[in-house]
C-alpha cells in the first residue's frame, strides 16, 4: 500500500517532535519505507545524499525506492568516455549522472527498480540486504532461482545478472544501493553501456560487463509494482515496521531543506565530467585524400575534464603545420566536450585563409576530433 505524501502525516512518521522547518532532518521515529514520485535521476540521487547527510538512522532504518527515466549512472571514480556511448546518449536524450558512491556504470529506465538501504555505519551489511531481496522475490515466486554472489550482485538461474551493488560509507551513517531489473530495455542497456572510444588510458574504476536478464522475462507476473510491494513487505517484517510505502516528492524544500542545490550540483558539467580521474587518449584515424588514406594521430591528456596536453598531427602536405599548431594550442585548458570543441574550431576557422579546399579539410578534421569527445 502506498500513502500519498502530505506534510502532516509525513512529519508524524519522521519526527520525534515538531520541527516545522527542519522537515526530514530530525531522526526517524521507527524506520520508514519511502518511494519517490519523481523519475528524474538527479532529484533521486539528491534524496540519497540529503538523507545520508541529515538523518540519523540509529535503530531506525530507511528503505528508499526510486525509478528513473532513461539514464546512465556512473560510479564516483569512473570515466564516462570509457563507460558509455556519449554520442548515442545525446542523440536519444538519455541523461548521464555521476553518483557519490563507487562501483560500476548502470543503465536506468522505468523497468529498473533502485533500492537504497540507509543504516548506521556499524549496521551496514550489503549481504543482509541482498538476502532480504531474495526472500521477497521467493515469497511471490518460490520457484525463482536467485542468489547473492560474493561480489554482492544478484544472479538469476546462476548466470544472469539482475542486480548490481554500490555503497557510500560515512563517519556515522552509510547507504547501500542496488538495481533490480524487472522489465528494462535490454537493447538500450547493451548499446548505451558500450563505449566506442579508442585509446583511452586511465586508472578510473572500470565496469565489468555481465550477461543480464529481466525478472519479467522469467515470470511476467514480476512487474515493478509487485516486486516493490514484496520487498517492502519483507523489509517491514524484518525490521518490525508498518509495511506501507510513503510517497515523497524530492523537489519539496519544506521536507528536504536545501535539496534543490544538491540536485543542481549533480547536473553540472563540473561534477559529471570534471570529476573524472585524469586520463589520456592516444588514437588515430584516417582521412581520404586523392584516392588514398592519410593517418591523423591524436594524443590528448585530460585532467578534471579539461585538456592539459593536445597533440594533433596531420601530414603537412595535407594540412599546414601552423594550422595544426593553432588547433592544438587553442584546445589547451578547454573542456573535453564536443560543444566547446565546435565553438573553438568555428572561431579558428574564421582566421584561416579563404580557401575552399583548406576549409573542407579543416571541417573534416574537426568532425573527427569531436567524434572522440
Amino acid at each position: 500500500m502506498r500513502t500519498p505524501y502530505s506534510m502532516k502525516n509525513c512529519l508524524q512518521l519522521l519526527c520525534n517532535h515538531k520541527v516545522p522547518v527542519a522537515g526530514f532532518k530530525t531522526t526517524v521515529k521507527s524506520g520508514l519505507i519511502l518511494q519517490s514520485v519523481s523519475n528524474d535521476v538527479y532529484q533521486n540521487l539528491a534524496v540519497e545524499d540529503w538523507i545520508h547527510d541529515h538523518v540519523n538512522p540509529e535503530g531506525k532504518p530507511i528503505l528508499f525506492f526510486w525509478r528513473n527515466s532513461p539514464s546512465i549512472v556512473i560510479g564516483r571514480h569512473q570515466n564516462p568516455w570509457q563507460e558509455c556511448n556519449l554520442n548515442l546518449m545525446r542523440e536519444g536524450g538519455v541523461k548521464l549522472a555521476r553518483r557519490r558512491s563507487g562501483g560500476g556504470a548502470v543503465y536506468h529506465d522505468m523497468g529498473n527498480i533502485n533500492l537504497t538501504f540507509f543504516t548506521t555505519k556499524n549496521r551496514y551489511d550489503r549481504m543482509k540486504n541482498l538476502k532480504l531481496v531474495v526472500r521477497a522475490l521467493n515469497a511471490v515466486q518460490p520457484q525463482l532461482d536467485v542468489q547473492a554472489t560474493k561480489r554482492f550482485d544478484l544472479l538469476l538461474d546462476g548466470q544472469f545478472k539482475i542486480s548490481g551493488t554500490a555503497s557510500k560509507i560515512g563517519r556515522a551513517t552509510a547507504y547501500h544501493h542496488c538495481t533490480l531489473l524487472c522489465c528494462t530495455d535490454r537493447t538500450a542497456l547493451s548499446s548505451l553501456l558500450k563505449s566506442p572510444y579508442q585509446g583511452i588510458k586511465t586508472n578510473a574504476t572500470t565496469s565489468i560487463p555481465s550477461v543480464v536478464k529481466n525478472l519479467f522475462e522469467k515470470d511476467p507476473t514480476l512487474t515493478c509494482e509487485v516486486v516493490m510491494n514484496a520487498i517492502a513487505t519483507e523489509y517491514a517484517a524484518y525490521h518490525q515496521l508498518d509495511s506501507h510505502i510513503t510517497l515523497i516528492n524530492p523537489a519539496d524544500e519544506t521536507l528536504f531543506p536545501g535539496i534543490s542545490s544538491k540536485a543542481e550540483e549533480l547536473q553540472t558539467w563540473e561534477w559529471i565530467y570534471g570529476k573524472t580521474p585524469k586520463f589520456s587518449i592516444n588514437t588515430s584515424f584516417n582521412v581520404l585524400y586523392k584516392h588514398s588514406y592519410l593517418e591523423i594521430k591524436v594524443f590528448i591528456d585530460i585532467k578534471n575534464g579539461r585538456i592539459e596536453i593536445c597533440s594533433i598531427e596531420a601530414p603537412d602536405h595535407w594540412l599546414p603545420l601552423e594550422i595544426c599548431d593553432k588547433l592544438n594550442s587553442s584546445f589547451i585548458g578547454s573542456k573535453f566536450c564536443p560543444v566547446e570543441a565546435t565553438m573553438l574550431t568555428n572561431i579558428l576557422l574564421r582566421t584561416c585563409p579563404e580557401d575552399h579546399e583548406l576549409h573542407s579539410k579543416w571541417n573534416m578534421l574537426c568532425e573527427k576530433i569531436k567524434g572522440i569527445m
